[in-house]
């Protein structure tokens, strides 16, 4: 089995990975630019920082509407916390989610792993901070089942909204900020 620290070695850097994007560079870009670190308790994030926190393997793909949202989050953070970010492409080896998967059987993203600097994980986050978790569930509970012929439209309405929703909504982004904050005060 192939080891986080090559998986992390054989990554892109976040800000590569992000200049290389295609789908969701500008959603990417306008929330890192548009989100502020809130006012967090300084003890801890010195907790924190006091970790054997070193690096952050992300497991994502760019056309990934909760990546666009969580990763310049995540950018915030790592720069508050001084971690390096690489990024893998979940697809291009799914043996790597295969040890992530969202409640046993799903390969959501993104996943972020959290590593020691001795490429060992000591936490998960991902893919969802629980307040986007319930909006999500909640803008998707009326979709007709997946054999109804207007599901395809309904659905795609539905993305747009949740979209939308990730691009401009300044409290979901909190959320998330606070979530990966909690896990990593926690794990």
């Amino acid at each position: 089995m192939t080891s986080l620290k090559t998986y992390f070695n054989d990554s892109q850097l976040l800000n590569e990975y992000i200049e290389n994007m295609t789908v969701n560079k500008d959603g990417v870009e306008t929330i890192y630019n548009s989100f502020s670190v809130p006012n967090t308790e300084n003890d801890n994030i010195e907790k924190i920082k006091a970790a054997n926190y070193d690096k952050v393997l992300v497991i994502t793909e760019d056309w990934c509407g909760d990546a666009m949202m969580n990763l310049p989050i995540l950018k915030h953070i790592s720069e508050l916390l001084n971690l390096e970010v690489r990024v893998f492409h979940r697809d291009d080896d799914t043996n790597l989610i295969d040890q992530y998967l969202t409640n046993g059987t799903a390969r959501s993203i993104p996943i972020f792993v959290f590593l020691n600097d001795e490429y060992q994980q000591e936490t998960v986050w991902g893919p969802r901070a629980r307040q986007v978790q319930k909006f999500v569930d909640e803008a998707r509970a009326n979709l007709p089942a997946k054999d109804d012929p207007t599901f395809e439209e309904k659905s795609n309405e539905v993305h747009a909204i949740i979209s939308n929703r990730y691009k401009t909504d300044s409290q979901m982004w909190k959320a998330v900020f606070e979530s990966i904050i909690e896990q990593l005060r926690h794990k």
